[in-house]
């Protein structure tokens, strides 16, 4: 069987760039993000999906809802698969927490969160391995940050430390997994986030935030047009 993890579709704030880490917040999917959905009907599929499963937040449950139709089964709802706790930075541009993540480290956790990034990345790969406690095939629909990491997996050398900074995840690119390959996978980047501390631990980091208009994108950045400077321009959230 196969778990399908994809990120939620585009909302009025992943468009302006602005984090939202707090799922009682009512972020919705815009009217871009509701259109795209039809790609994902003809990549993924859905007739055969036995579970469904989503973050606690509304666009990834209304991302989710709108794929799944009428009949469907049921939604599987996990707080594990929820987007980082932006704690102060709630609201506020992608940069604003960037800038605080490249002084203070993966493992610190930000004023006024639960989490650090490191942390929030534990607890939801803890949540995508839970998923094979249900029937497949699966599709998972979670946040930037959660396809950032695993797309980076698929793609490392060996021996490349796992980031500070990811490139950016597109909304609704469904990342497959076979259920081979899960507990594997998970494994080696729940080993990968404990080297990662380690390294920052000892001094041994390099990470720094890459602007746009200056290389890759930052985490979830969408692409800049030629038309904007880097200071005209927001980072997204994860």
């Amino acid at each position: 069987m196969t778990t399908y993890i994809l990120r939620h579709g585009q909302t009025d704030y992943s468009k302006r760039y602005l984090v939202n880490g707090n799922p009682a917040k009512p972020v919705h999917l815009n009217e871009e993000g509701r259109n795209s959905l039809s790609g994902v009907w003809r990549i993924l599929p859905l007739h055969s999906v036995a579970t469904w499963l989503t973050s606690e937040f509304p666009r990834a449950r209304q991302t989710a809802s709108l794929l799944m139709g009428v009949p469907s089964p049921a939604l599987v709802i996990d707080a594990r698969l929820n987007e980082l706790d932006y704690g102060d930075f709630e609201g506020k541009p992608f940069l604003e927490y960037a800038a605080w993540l490249d002084g203070n480290g993966s493992s610190r956790r930000p004023p006024g969160a639960t989490e650090s990034q490191r942390e929030g990345i534990r607890r939801m790969l803890t949540g995508v391995l839970a998923a094979l406690e249900h029937p497949g095939p699966r599709v998972l629909v979670g946040h930037g940050l959660l396809v950032s990491v695993l797309l980076w997996y698929r793609n490392h050398t060996g021996d490349e430390a796992m980031p500070l900074f990811f490139p950016e995840a597109p909304c609704l690119g469904p990342v497959a997994i076979h259920d081979d390959e899960l507990p594997i996978l998970i494994t080696a980047l729940l080993d990968d986030l404990d080297s990662g501390i380690l390294r920052e631990a000892t001094g041994g980091g390099d990470a720094s935030i890459l602007r746009i208009g200056e290389g890759p994108a930052v985490a979830t950045v969408d692409p800049v047009s030629p038309s904007h400077s880097p200071d005209q321009k927001d980072f997204p959230h994860a």
